[in-house]
C-alpha cells in the first residue's frame, strides 16, 4: 500500500509553513509513515510538496519503488476494493491560528460498529452527469461518507426528530399552532443538516492558503478527490455543526421578510404547469447537461428523508429522488446524446410555449449559465435552449450577467468558474416582424455588436462571463426577425446563427489585436504558444520579423528578457517596482496589463496604486482592458487556471480602477509624477 496524494502542503500562509513528509520506516505499517513538519521550506521543496505523489493527470508514482501508477491501474485496484483511507495529519485550533500535528501524537477516534448500520444503501447512478467516483469503487451513497461521518449524520437526523417533539411540547400554549411551529423549527434544522452533508463527505478538500475546508459541492459535480479534509462536527470552526451548519441557517432566517403575502410551492414537471393568464415569469431552468440536479440531490435526500417524513410526509416517502422526468439531457438515462437532446428540447419548447400563451406584453426573465467548451454554440446546450425560446415566438430583448456567486467561491477552488448567471430578458416577437436574408443579418450583426461588446466590457463584466453575455446582442438581432433566409430560401437554424455570431465576435477580437503596438502583438503570439516559458531565441526572431520589429526593441521595452540563446516573456514577479506609464519611453499595452496585474495584488500595491497606473495610460487604457480579456481567453483555452484568474480579476476590477484613476487623489499624484519628469 502506497499513498496517492495530490499535495503534501497543509499551510502556505506566512513565513512559517506546514507540510507532510513521508518517512520510510520498516516498523511502520507498509514500511512508511506520515510526519508533519512546520517551519521554513525552500521554494523548490514547497513546489515538490504541492505535487504530492502525482506525476500527471490521474497518475501517481510509487513511494517505495518509483514505479508509475497509471489511472487505469488505480481504477482497477480501487474498484476491486484494494484502496483505503489513511489519516495524514490532524489540524487543531490554537491560540495563534492553526496547529498541525502528526497522527501518532493525536490519534483519530474510531466509531462503534452499531452506528455504521445507518449508512445509506442507495446506489449512485453510473451515468449521472459529473459523477466520477463510481469508476474508483464508490458505488453507493454509503461509500460517499466515512464511518465518523455516517455516525454523525445519522445521529443529527435522529436528533431533529427529537427536537421537533420537544418544541411541540414546549409550545403547547400555542394550541393548534404548536404543531406548525414545531414543523417550522424542524424544517430549519433539516436545512442545517443539508449543510452538514456538504461538509461531511469523502470529497471535502483542504485549502492550505486559507487553512479551511472546501465544501463538497464547490461545483455541482462529484469528481475523484485524493486527499480529503474531515471536519469535526463539534469543532467551533469550519465543518462544525454550530458555526458552519446551524449559524448560516439562523442568519438566513433572521434576514427573511415576513411581511409578504402567502406563497405556494408545487412539485411537478415544468411541462405540466398550466399558468394563469397574464402571469409574470422569472425562471432558472436546468442547464442542459451541465448539472444532474436530481442525482446530486440524493447525497442530501438519503439523510434528510427520515426527519422530513414527519414534516412533509409526501416528500419523505421515497428512497431516492425522482429522476426520469427531470428536464436535463442525461445521455445514459435517455438512450444516447441525440435522444437526450430531443428530450430536453421538446420539454423546454413546451414550457416556453405555455409561457407565451399566458403572458400579454410583460417580459420574462430567464437565468441561464451553460458553460460549453470552446465558443458558445459549438455544443448542444445553448443551441437547444435558444431554439426552445425562439421557436414559440420570443425575442431576446437584453442579456446581462447577474452576480449570483459569493466572490470568494471561484478563487477558493482555483478555477475560473462562472461568476454570474446570465439573465435573458425576452418579449413576444412582433406579429409583423420582418424576414431578412443571411447577408442582411450579418450586416446588422457587424453594425450593432461592436457597441454592445464594448458596453459589456465597460460595465466590468469579467471575461469568464463575457462569452455567454455576447449571446444576448447577437441572438437579439436574430430573434427580432420572423425568419432569416439562407441562400436556398430555407430558414436559418439557431446553430448557424450562433456560428455567425461567434465569427463576427472573432473578427472584432482580431481587429483589436491588429491595433496593438508591435511589441504587444509579438508578446501575445508568444504567450498563446509558450506562455511564460523560455524558448530558443530563434522562435522570437521569427515572430519579430513577422511584425517588422527587431528583437533588441523587444528586449529594450522590457516585454521580453534576453537569456543568451534563449528568451522568455518577463515574468510579473521580475517586473521593476516603481514603473509608471508616464516615465516609460517605449510604452506598450502588454506592459500596462502585466504591471497593473502585479500592482493590484502586490503587498505594496492595491486598488489605488493600480488606479494610478490606469490614470497615466491615457488612450492605452482601453487597449489594456481589451488585452486582459484576450489573455483570459488564451489562458482558459490552454488550461492555465491560475493565469486565467489573474486576467479575469483584472478585467472585472478595471471599471473600479478607472473610477480611482479619475479621483482627485489619483489625479493629484499623477500630476505630481508628471511634473517630476521636467
Amino acid at each position: 500500500m502506497v499513498p496517492l496524494v495530490s499535495s503534501f502542503m497543509l499551510s502556505t500562509k506566512g513565513q512559517s509553513k506546514s507540510w507532510v513528509e513521508t518517512v520510510i520506516d520498516s516498523d511502520a505499517p507498509d514500511g512508511w509513515r506520515f510526519k508533519v513538519k512546520t517551519g521554513k521550506i525552500s521554494e523548490a521543496d514547497e513546489e515538490r510538496a504541492k505535487l504530492g505523489t502525482k506525476t500527471g493527470r490521474g497518475e501517481f508514482g510509487c513511494l517505495l519503488s518509483g514505479s508509475a501508477l497509471t489511472d487505469d491501474y488505480i481504477r482497477d485496484q480501487t474498484a476491486a476494493g484494494n484502496g483505503s483511507w489513511r489519516p495524514m495529519a490532524v489540524v487543531a485550533d490554537a491560540i495563534k491560528g492553526k496547529q498541525y500535528l502528526s497522527v501518532e501524537s493525536a490519534p483519530v477516534p474510531t466509531v462503534e460498529p452499531d452506528l455504521l448500520n445507518f449508512a445509506p444503501e442507495q446506489s449512485m447512478f453510473r451515468g449521472a452527469l459529473g459523477f466520477r467516483l463510481q469508476a474508483y469503487g464508490v458505488l453507493s451513497w454509503g461509500d460517499f461518507f466515512r464511518d465518523r461521518q455516517v455516525a454523525s449524520l445519522a445521529t443529527f437526523a435522529d436528533l431533529i426528530q427529537e427536537a421537533q417533539e420537544l418544541v411541540r411540547s414546549d409550545a403547547s400554549h400555542l394550541g393548534d399552532g404548536a404543531d406548525e411551529y414545531a414543523k417550522a423549527v424542524a424544517t430549519f434544522l433539516i436545512c442545517a443538516l443539508g449543510r452538514a452533508v456538504d461538509y461531511w463527505t469523502i470529497n471535502t478538500m483542504w485549502e492550505p492558503g486559507g487553512e479551511f475546508i472546501i465544501h463538497t459541492f464547490s461545483e455541482m459535480t462529484i469528481p475523484i478527490v485524493w486527499d480529503s479534509a474531515e471536519g469535526n462536527p463539534f469543532a467551533p470552526g469550519g465543518g462544525g455543526w454550530n458555526k458552519t451548519c446551524l449559524d448560516w441557517v439562523i442568519r438566513v432566517v433572521d434576514a427573511l421578510p415576513f411581511n409578504v403575502r402567502e406563497g405556494s410551492i408545487r412539485n411537478l414537471r415544468a411541462q405540466d404547469v398550466d399558468p394563469p393568464t397574464n402571469a409574470v415569469f422569472s425562471s432558472d431552468p436546468p442547464y442542459f447537461d451541465n448539472i444532474g440536479y436530481a442525482d446530486l440531490s440524493d447525497a442530501f435526500y438519503v439523510w434528510e428523508r427520515k426527519p422530513m417524513a414527519s414534516v412533509f410526509p409526501e416528500l419523505g416517502r421515497r428512497l431516492a429522488t425522482p429522476k426520469d422526468d427531470e428536464l436535463v439531457a442525461t445521455s445514459a438515462r435517455h438512450g444516447g446524446s441525440n435522444k437526450a437532446r430531443d428530450f430536453f428540447l421538446d420539454g423546454m419548447r413546451t414550457v416556453f410555449e405555455r409561457m407565451h400563451r399566458s403572458t400579454s406584453t410583460d417580459p420574462i426573465s430567464i437565468y441561464y449559465s451553460y458553460k460549453e467548451k470552446g465558443k458558445v454554440g459549438q455544443g448542444s446546450g445553448w443551441e437547444s435552449f435558444l431554439e426552445a425560446i425562439v421557436g414559440p415566438g420570443w425575442q431576446i430583448d437584453a442579456s446581462w450577467p447577474l452576480k449570483t456567486e459569493r466572490p470568494t467561491r471561484n478563487r477558493s477552488i482555483g478555477k475560473a468558474a462562472l461568476a454570474s448567471s446570465i439573465v435573458l430578458v425576452c418579449r413576444k416577437r412582433r406579429l409583423d416582424a420582418p424576414i431578412v436574408t443571411r447577408a442582411e443579418f450579418i450586416r446588422t450583426l457587424k453594425r450593432e455588436m461592436p457597441d454592445a461588446v464594448d458596453a459589456i466590457r465597460k460595465a466590468g463584466v469579467g471575461p469568464v462571463d463575457v462569452q455567454q453575455c455576447i449571446i444576448g446582442p447577437g441572438m437579439g438581432v436574430f430573434s427580432r426577425y420572423a425568419k432569416v433566409l439562407e441562400d436556398d430560401d430555407s430558414a436559418m437554424p439557431v446553430k448557424t446563427a450562433l456560428t455567425l455570431i461567434n465569427r463576427v465576435w472573432e473578427e472584432l477580437e482580431n481587429e483589436l489585436e491588429t491595433n496593438f503596438d508591435a511589441e504587444t502583438q509579438v508578446a501575445l503570439a508568444w504567450f498563446a504558444t509558450y506562455g511564460f516559458e523560455a524558448r530558443q531565441s530563434g522562435e522570437l526572431i521569427t515572430l519579430a520579423n513577422a511584425k517588422n520589429i527587431g528583437t533588441n526593441a523587444l528586449f529594450d521595452s522590457g516585454v521580453f528578457k534576453d537569456l543568451k540563446g534563449k528568451t522568455a516573456l518577463t515574468p510579473r514577479e521580475e517586473l521593476p517596482k516603481g514603473w509608471t506609464p508616464a516615465t516609460d519611453k517605449s510604452l506598450t499595452v502588454w506592459e500596462c496589463v502585466q504591471h497593473t496585474a502585479r500592482v493590484l495584488n502586490a503587498e505594496d500595491g492595491g486598488g489605488a496604486a493600480a488606479g494610478r497606473l490606469v490614470a497615466e495610460m491615457g488612450p492605452k487604457a482601453a487597449e489594456a482592458r481589451a488585452l486582459a480579456y484576450r489573455l483570459f481567453e488564451i489562458a482558459t483555452q490552454k488550461g492555465w487556471a491560475a493565469e486565467a484568474l489573474i486576467y479575469n480579476e483584472l478585467a472585472q476590477e478595471w471599471p473600479k480602477l478607472e473610477d480611482l484613476a479619475s479621483s482627485a487623489e489619483v489625479r493629484a499624484i499623477t500630476t505630481t509624477a508628471q511634473a517630476e519628469l521636467f
